[in-house]
Order: C-alpha cells, then sequence, then structure tokens
C-alpha cells in the first residue's frame, strides 16, 4: 500500500454514503494498514500535501482565516499554503535552523501559525506548540527543560519569552515575531524567501513533535510524536470525523495544545479539505456562531465547554444549511447537550477520545449516525488495539465493569501513538507495562460493545469503599435547568476517605441560594446512586481550566487539600447535604 494511495483510500472511504458498507470497509482498509511496514522515510510535507493535494488540485482552498470579532477574512489555496511554509523553511534554514532542532510556536489562531508547522513538518523541525498563557516561570520550566533552537511568537508574548530566555541563559538562532520587536525578525521578512524549499529526508520515527502535556493531572511531560505517528496516525482522525475532500472543516482549539495539530491541520489536510481558523480574544458565542455559517463549515468539532455555550444561544438566525457533522472531544459531553444541539441544528453531536500522547483512539464514527447511545463515548478505532484491564493488570470481561483504559501492544503497535515520554524513562516504565500502554483513564463497556467513560484514573473519587466517576455526577447536575457547567472532585473527609463535592456555575438568571443548593441535591437524588450523591455543593463564578477547554480538576483538589476549614462552612457560597434536614427522609 503505497504512502498516497493510502491517503486516496481515507478520502474515498469518506465519501461513501452507505454508512454498513463504510464501516465494512474502514474495517478491511485499517486491518492492511496495521499490518503494513512503515516506510523507511517519509516526509508528509513534501509526499502528501505537495505531491497529492499541490498536484492534484493546487487551487482549492486549505486555509480558511477570520477574526471573529473583526470580521477580517484571509483564504488560501494549497499552492500559496505551500508556498508560504516554504518561504518560512527557507528562512529558519538561513539562520541556520536545521532538521532536529526545535522550534518554540507561542502564536494565536492566524495564518502563519499553519505555515510555521508545515514548514517544521517539511524541514525535520521539531514543533513545540506553547500555549499563550504561559507565565514566565512557566517558560523558563520548558526552556530549563529543552533549550529552544528558534522561537515564532506573537508580539504580545516578545517580553515574557525575553524574560525567561535570560532567566535560562539560552540564545535561539532566530526569533520570528508576529509584528515588531528590538531583537526579533519580522514574519512578514519570510516572504521575500524563495517559495520553494528542499525537504529533510525524516525517518519514519524522526522526532518532529513535542508537546508539553496541558497538567491535569500533574506536571507537564514532555511528548514525543514522530514523522510517522502524527501526519500518518491521523488518518484514525480524519476517518472519525468523516472529513471528505470538499468539506470545510472547523475545529474550535487554540494553536499551543495537541488537538490544534489533529483537527485543524492534519485532519482536513490529510485528505485535501479546506482548514479554518477563526481568531478570537473571547469566546463570545454569537460572533462564532456567525462567523461558522459565514464561511459554511460543514464539519465542526468543539470542546464540551464551547458546546454548552452555544445550546443556550438563538441559533435560530444562522444559516446552518452547510453543517453536516458535528463532533465533540476534550472531555465526554453530557446527553443533554448532545439531544438539545441536535434539535437545534439537526445534526448530532458524536463525541471521541484520544490524547496528547495518541490521534483519535475511541469514538462515534460517521456510521454510527443514529445508533449512537446518549452519553457513550463509542467504541474504539479500527487503528488501536484497546481494551480494559483491573487494578491487577488482568482484562476485564465482565460488561459495565470499569477498568484503565489500556491500548494492546503484542498484536500491532498503532502509528498513532507517541514514542516517548522524552527525557522521563520513569515515566515511561509507569505508562507501558505488560505489553499495554495505560492511557491513565478509566471507562466500561456495555453488552454491546458501546463504552463508557469513568473519568481520570486520578480523578476517580473513594468514597467508603465506592469509586465514583467524576463525569456522571457531573452529567446529572448539568441536566437541571440553572446548571451551565460543573465539575466534581473528590474532597479529604476523616471518615469517607473523600466526599463528592461538586462546583457549579450557574446559568444567567439564577443566583446562589440554599433554596437551589437544595433543589440540586433533590435533583440528583432522583438520578444517581446514593453513594454518588454530591455532599457539597458550591457556586462559582469560573472554573480552572486549560486552553483546550479541559477542567483541571486537580487544581479544585489541591485547593479543597490546603483549605485550613475544609468540611465546614465558611463564607463562600458552599452548602453541605446533612445540614438539610429536608433531605433526612431521602436517599443518604
Amino acid at each position: 500500500m503505497g504512502m498516497e494511495n493510502l491517503y486516496k483510500e481515507v478520502m474515498d472511504l469518506n465519501l461513501m454514503e452507505d454508512n454498513d458498507q463504510k464501516e465494512a470497509v474502514a474495517k478491511d482498509f485499517f486491518k492492511k494498514f496495521n499490518a503494513m511496514e512503515l516506510p523507511e522515510t517519509f516526509n508528509w510535507a513534501e509526499e502528501i500535501f505537495e505531491g497529492l493535494h499541490v498536484q492534484e488540485r493546487p487551487d482549492h482552498l486549505a486555509l480558511i482565516w477570520a477574526d471573529i470579532h473583526t470580521g477580517d477574512s484571509k483564504q488560501f489555496t494549497y499552492k500559496e499554503f505551500a508556498e508560504r511554509g516554504n518561504q518560512c523553511l527557507n528562512g529558519l534554514h538561513k539562520a541556520g535552523v536545521d532538521k532536529g532542532d526545535n522550534m518554540y510556536l507561542m502564536a494565536p489562531i492566524v495564518p502563519e501559525t499553519w505555515f510555521a508547522s508545515y514548514a517544521c513538518v517539511k524541514g525535520g523541525v521539531i514543533a513545540v506548540p506553547t500555549a499563550t498563557t504561559m507565565t514566565v516561570r512557566e517558560l523558563q520550566f520548558r526552556f530549563e527543560t529543552y533549550k529552544p533552537d528558534c522561537i515564532l511568537a506573537d508580539e504580545i508574548y516578545t517580553d515574557i519569552m525575553d524574560e525567561a530566555l535570560k532567566l535560562t541563559g539560552v540564545t535561539p538562532k532566530i526569533k520570528l515575531v508576529l509584528g515588531e520587536k528590538d531583537g526579533w525578525t519580522n514574519f512578514k521578512q519570510l516572504n521575500d524567501e524563495p517559495t520553494e524549499a528542499k525537504a529533510a529526508a525524516t525517518a519514519s520515527n524522526d522526532l518532529l513533535f513535542c508537546f508539553f502535556t496541558s497538567g491535569t493531572t500533574g506536571l507537564p511531560k514532555r511528548v514525543g510524536h514522530t514523522a510517522a505517528s502524527y501526519p500518518i496516525g491521523h488518518l484514525s482522525t480524519s476517518v472519525m470525523i468523516g472529513i471528505r475532500p470538499d468539506d470545510v472543516h472547523h475545529n474550535l482549539s487554540a494553536p499551543g495544545w495537541a488537538k490544534w495539530a489533529w483537527s485543524s491541520f492534519f485532519a482536513p489536510l490529510n485528505v485535501g479539505a479546506t482548514a479554518t481558523g477563526f481568531n478570537f480574544a473571547a469566546l463570545d458565542g454569537d460572533k462564532y456562531l456567525a462567523t461558522i455559517a459565514k464561511h459554511k463549515v460543514s464539519t465542526f468539532c468543539a470542546p464540551p465547554t464551547a458546546w454548552r455555550l452555544f445550546i443556550n444561544l438563538d441559533v435560530s438566525k444562522f444559516d446552518f444549511s452547510a453543517l453536516r457533522q458535528s463532533i465533540g472531544a476534550g472531555e465526554p459531553l453530557n446527553p443533554e447537550v448532545i439531544s438539545k444541539w441536535k434539535g437545534l441544528t439537526g445534526t448530532e453531536i458524536r463525541d471521541f477520545y484520544g490524547q496528547t500522547e495518541s490521534t483519535a483512539m475511541i469514538g462515534n464514527p460517521p456510521w454510527m449516525t443514529g445508533k449512537m447511545r446518549s452519553g457513550s463515548f463509542g467504541y474504539p478505532s479500527f487503528m488501536y488495539d484497546v481494551t480494559l484491564v483491573d487494578e491487577e493488570g488482568n482484562e476485564v470481561t465482565k460488561t459495565d465493569e470499569p477498568g484503565h483504559i489500556v491500548v494492546r501492544l503484542d498484536r500491532w503497535r498503532s502509528v498513532g501513538l507517541f514514542t516517548e515520554y522524552i527525557g522521563n524513562p520513569e515515566k515511561m516504565t509507569s505508562v507501558f507495562i505488560d505489553n499495554y500502554y495505560y492511557t491513565g483513564d478509566r471507562a466500561s463497556i456495555d453488552e454491546d460493545g458501546y463504552w463508557w467513560f469513568v473519568g481520570r484514573s486520578d480523578d476517580v473519587i473513594k468514597s467508603s469503599d465506592f469509586r465514583i466517576g467524576p463525569f456522571e455526577v457531573e452529567s446529572a447536575l448539568i441536566e437541571h435547568d440553572s446548571v451551565a457547567e460543573s465539575a466534581v472532585v473528590g474532597v479529604p473527609d476523616p471518615k469517607r476517605h473523600q466526599l463528592v463535592k461538586a462546583f457549579v456555575i450557574l446559568k444567567e438568571g439564577y443566583e446562589p441560594s440554599r433554596e437551589l443548593a437544595l433543589d440540586l441535591f433533590q435533583h440528583t437524588i432522583q438520578i444517581l446512586a446514593k453513594f454518588k450523591i454530591p455532599r457539597i455543593i458550591e457556586f462559582v463564578p469560573e472554573l480552572p481550566k486549560t486552553l483546550s477547554g479541559k477542567i483541571r480538576r486537580i487544581e479544585l483538589r489541591q485547593q479543597e487539600t490546603d483549605r485550613p476549614d475544609s468540611g465546614k462552612a465558611g463564607e463562600r457560597k458552599e452548602f453541605f447535604y446533612w445540614d438539610f434536614p429536608e433531605l433526612s427522609s431521602k436517599k443518604n
């Protein structure tokens, strides 16, 4: 199976209309795919982007960019995109940047991020996506851990970049700026470079991406991906989303995180579709959806935080006639959100799962439309050999029995799986055990093979002899009319080890009160088993999150652990189950 033909087969697969036939063809395709030998060398930019898409459809749009606030927009064909990327690569070469060097990218959602990422892939330069929320201290940690050879940053981030460089004593070969800054090279100068560039002879196992994890469960780790694991591995993502060559695909994600590389870059560009990037300072739901409608987005992926915002807007004023597929990723999506969005737009939000360490691993592919189970995140991609194991490392055989999500490695090793935690052999040995890769997440499988997310292994709450997944409790809370969003964690308790605590953000028009807390307690009693009921509810204005929208439960847990008055009512808008005599006759 030649590499160009590999991508063409995925394009043909995604164009199929019959869902049963599509599923059978996908299963057969990945069976051959998983058995194939990777080529010794592979350069996605040269062989697929230019060798396939630019050659066959040079004038097809590769990228649409817009600013949701100003309405400004730009468009680039596949030929123009390649030329801009090649100019960037030539500028890097002129500065002495070569294959194997790295490039930190700390920029907002702007076209230059796509071009610089492309230059990295083609030149064999290791891209280091960097969130725009970084502090000097966080950058210092990164620079000390992984010295930058070159940098691309927006003008507004150059001061903290320079301070972190000074603290670490690092001098990059070139510092590119989007704007003007003394000591930095304006990215616009690269527009004078030649529009053709020599591709590096990258081996399939050459390191090409270094992602610092978001730190939702601990200190950031360096996740290494190769010239094959993302460019080829994201064929699973292209299939899971179901992107077709003539689709306009949008992913609501920031460039500093792996999800941007997943769904704003490789998933659409793998199949010759149009990628989009909509820049925003703050997520204005109305303006964002107006931009989606204006540019006739047909496949739309967003995190749960955004979907929860969108379902509470008046979407009848937007023309979503082009919208064909809606997809959720980042964290499991509450069933009520899926149901409401379908009622508003006619499209089901198909939930899927993966990690920085992988590509799309488990989910609801297009052929599941109409067959999804509300709240389930689907079943494994045919690219991955995924199962569940218990605490002793034995594979779970009972239905509905929670276990650790693991990837089997003895039958085949998925192309999309990361290579290593760079410079951290201890972490490697903690997740690669007995021919399994442990994802750090837990799930269960029902009798029909549908997977149900439980939570992070270290997010699971241990109360008395029960293990409680936060997602199920959060889903119950969000069904209440007053709740916009919730996060559930375990907090210290001397008798039960942990108590279930819910942090709740209210919708507009609702105010924290004893009466509302009582109503929420009573609401959860009607839905959840008695050991899962929140024992503490705190109304909060916001939740700590990563830029990609993941709730930082680790921060909430630490906040509770550090509280001197943990377990006692204070000035916070906090309510305790045992303070409500009205609940004494209810389940407890």
